[in-house]
């Protein structure tokens, strides 16, 4: 290795003033001679690498060897006697080197980390550090604590090292505790933690391992290792924070800002749709993350063809293995996913609604299935799936109107509602448990908390009802009505359709309208939209264009619009298992299955997806 042309291992004669910055160098970063000249090489380049810990000693083979190479690199005679003058470096070029170096070093590339620091003339952490950090690994707990008072002076907050301290002596207490030396722990707590008035909380619960038999319930009750190199690496994380990245890098630097970037990334690709791998040895880091389109469900996979009027839901169950159809034709049709093939085929065939199926729901469990008809139906049908039988047959009153439906989460219950004034909750043989007058109800949603049922009503918004201390509040309030909505997994955003505006996303906590989609049209018919992908990432819905529409959920713009329905797409429908699979009913009486393009090839998979930015 050489520096810019400069010999690498050739010790030159020096001005007095000269050798002595070398020998001393800066308190932290790199250690550069004056005006730039290079260092590597020297006696104080020695004396800094053993400082890092990562150079043998002088007299060792490898230190040996090292010095015949540095003979053979400055030639004979004195051709090589004056150092060259080098570019200084700058400091994110120092950075760089000092992250490259921790990285080496943790693969034990130490001989390869001698030279980079000698050659770059930087350090890999202060001397004082790399002390430090042998005396803590070593478990020479009092050569530890001097080292602290070194480090003292480099540490920006006075309070740092009594936290420094109390960590130290917490792994000392352990370490004793474990090897059974009771008295010599009993010792540390008294007369080392305590008095330095920190934590006392924490020094009660350490008092407490006192008691424990033996070293297995020792390791359990105190959620440690136990004495050894994991525990003491742990402990120097822990210990790192409290210095500044100039003294001592912080643990795997290098592979934590590689893992950053691979998922800023993934966040920045809109077609993105796998699940997120934190692990650096699943992806190249020598090109950008790249996802095709054409990976994406965009593409009609089936058209399914036996309904026999206009389709006006779909819905996949939970676990993703089936997917319910309703119809004008009066049927519900459950059909199967193959897990392999992704095809669907007909299962079950519900009959016998006479108003038509505009909205069902699946039971969390999948085992039970309620359907709803339009604005002028009083029924509702509650179906066993797996026998196809109709178990309950639900109407309150022949003026009434049954049009939406919403699964409490523990699944033997449910609430029911529509226009005309009034919702209900019932057990599953159609029991009347509780009801809210009032309320001409558009959609139904309840809360994982069991107890709040969200309704939107007539006055164009969405508001919470509890039905245990009977208490409501506004939540949502759009200037326009809404048609329908959908509630994220999570609980905390709200996708609705609202009349004539399109798709629109709410935070239900901070309850602030969070973005508006474009590009769909939405008039007064009742349209479904979802939310869909790993993670939830993306949007999707249906228009009365005949499209379907899909927006990454941070982009107002639309990333696919689906062409093959011939009228109103009346909803959308994302399996919640299969990511790449997504359902579409329309009012032309199909429902067409999207995943990925049939065939994609390796050109395909290389281009590059738009980043949020472009």
């Amino acid at each position: 290795m050489q520096a810019n042309g400069a010999g690498g291992g050739q010790q030159q004669q020096q001005p007095p003033q000269q050798q002595q910055q070398q020998q001393q160098g800066p308190e932290l970063g790199c250690l550069g001679a004056q005006n730039g000249e290079a260092s590597a090489g020297t006696a104080a380049g020695e004396q800094l690498a053993h400082a890092n810990g990562l150079l043998p000693a002088a007299n060792s083979p490898g230190g040996a060897q090292r010095e015949q190479r540095g003979a053979r690199r400055g030639g004979g005679g004195g051709g090589g006697s004056a150092l060259k003058k080098k570019k200084r470096l700058s400091q994110s070029d120092e950075d760089v080197i000092r992250l490259i170096g921790q990285h080496l070093h943790g693969l034990g590339l130490n001989q390869t980390v001698d030279l980079l620091m000698q050659e770059s003339g930087c350090r890999l952490e202060h001397p004082s550090a790399t002390k430090f950090r042998n005396h803590v690994m070593e478990g020479e707990w009092d050569k530890a604590e001097n080292d602290l008072n070194e480090l003292k002076a480099l540490v920006h907050s006075p309070h740092a090292i009594v936290r420094m301290k109390f960590l130290l002596l917490q792994q000392k207490y352990l370490e004793y505790l474990e090897d059974g030396k009771v008295l010599e722990a009993l010792q540390v707590l008294r007369c080392e933690l305590t008095p330095l008035k920190y934590n006392t909380e924490r020094i009660h619960v350490l008092s407490g391992y006192l008691m424990c038999s033996h070293a297995e319930d020792l390791r359990a009750k105190a959620e440690w290792e136990g004495k050894g190199t994991a525990s003491r690496s742990k402990l120097l994380d822990k210990l790192q924070t409290y210095l500044p990245p100039s003294v001592m890098l912080p643990p795997r630097r290098l592979q934590n800002l590689l893992r950053q970037a691979v998922e800023l990334q993934r966040d920045r690709c809109l077609y993105h749709n796998t699940k997120l791998d934190s692990n650096l040895d699943s992806v190249s880091l020598l090109i950008d993350h790249v996802c095709s389109r054409k990976q994406f469900p965009c593409y009609t996979q089936q058209i399914l063809t036996e309904h026999c009027n206009e389709v006006w839901f779909c819905k996949f169950s939970n676990d993703g293995t089936k997917l319910a159809t309703g119809s004008k034709d009066t049927t519900v049709i459950i059909w199967q996913v193959d897990p392999d093939t992704h095809q669907l085929k007909l299962l079950k065939t519900l009959e016998g609604h006479s108003y038509g199926v505009s909205y069902i729901a699946w039971s969390p469990d999948d085992n039970y299935l309620v359907a709803c008809g339009p604005d002028d139906c009083s029924e509702l049908w509650l179906w066993n799936v797996q026998t196809g039988e109709l178990r309950t047959k639900m109407s309150q009153s022949h003026e009434d109107s049954l049009t939406s439906v919403a699964w409490n989460p523990d699944g033997k219950r449910f609430v029911t509602g529509g226009q005309r004034g009034q919702f209900y909750q019932c057990d599953l043989d159609g029991n009347l448990l509780d009801s809210w007058e009032g309320v001409r109800v558009q959609c139904l949603w309840c809360l994982s908390d069991g107890k709040t049922v969200l309704a939107s009503d007539t006055h164009q918004r969405i508001r919470g009802y509890n039905f245990e201390d009977l208490t409501d509040r506004n939540i949502v309030q759009e200037d326009h009505p809404i048609m329908s909505f959908t509630i994220s997994k999570n609980g905390r955003l709200a996708l609705l359709n609202v009349a004539t505006q399109g798709v629109h996303l709410w935070d239900l906590q901070d309850r602030v309208l969070v973005r508006k989609y474009q590009g769909v049209t939405q008039g007064f018919y009742t349209i479904h939209s979802c939310f869909g992908g790993h993670n939830e990432d993306f949007i999707a819905s249906g228009s009365e264009d005949h499209k379907v529409y899909i927006w990454h959920k941070r982009s107002e713009l639309p990333i696919a619009e689906l062409t093959g329905h011939t009228r109103t797409v009346n909803c959308v429908s994302w399996n919640p298992q299969i990511p790449s699979m997504m359902a579409s009913a329309s009012d032309d009486g199909t429902v067409r299955i999207w995943g990925p393009a049939p065939f994609v090839d390796n050109q395909d998979i290389e281009e590059e997806c738009s980043s949020m930015d472009s």
